[in-house]
């Protein structure tokens, strides 16, 4: 388990998958997701079952602990590395707020700043980097807030609702990250 200032970051077990199911059914989340269609039950535990049997799999359950739940843990997410590329040191990022009544409320930043530590601080990475489509205004402000600069656009690079949109990279260095802000 690896603690934030106002999530953890635990594990993904086979109980948390019906949640995947039912956010992934929401066409307003995979909106900002690359997957645009829904998972089935059994889809989500065949993936499950192949990144288990890896043994490699860095994706994370995001938990928060909301004031009104009691000092009850909720499950409102997910994150984690796509890939990591150890020579290079690299890894790409990715994050969802599955559960919408989670979003917008520092959740989501305080996730990504928590995998980001745990990349550099435990991964040795040397850098992290991501994707977002470039109408995601919320997510670019919580990458910014965290220290993410833009690196580069895709133009043109995803087509979603009869429309194509620009895709939108963002990294962070280790060097950057372990500066004082100023």
């Amino acid at each position: 388990m690896i603690l934030g200032q106002r999530t953890r970051l635990r594990p993904i077990e086979k109980d948390d998958l019906p949640h995947f199911v039912k956010w992934f059914a929401d066409p307003e989340t995979r909106t900002y997701l690359a997957a645009y269609l829904p998972f089935s039950l059994s889809q989500e535990e065949k993936w499950y079952e192949k990144n288990q049997a890896a043994g490699d799999l860095q994706a994370w359950a995001i938990d928060a602990q909301p004031d009104d739940t009691g000092g009850h843990w909720v499950h409102i997410g997910s994150c984690g590395f796509h890939t990591i590329d150890a020579r290079s040191r690299a890894g790409e990022l990715g994050i969802v707020i599955g559960a919408p009544e989670y979003r917008g409320q520092g959740y989501g930043a305080d996730a990504v700043q928590t995998l980001a530590s745990f990349g550099f601080y435990t991964l040795n990475l040397n850098r992290v980097y991501l994707r977002v489509f470039a109408d995601n205004a919320r997510a670019i402000r919580c990458y910014e807030k965290v220290g993410f600069q833009l690196e580069g656009r895709l133009r043109q690079d995803n087509y979603t609702n009869g429309v194509y949109r620009d895709t939108l990279v963002m990294g962070l260095l280790r060097s950057d990250w372990e500066q004082p802000t100023q």
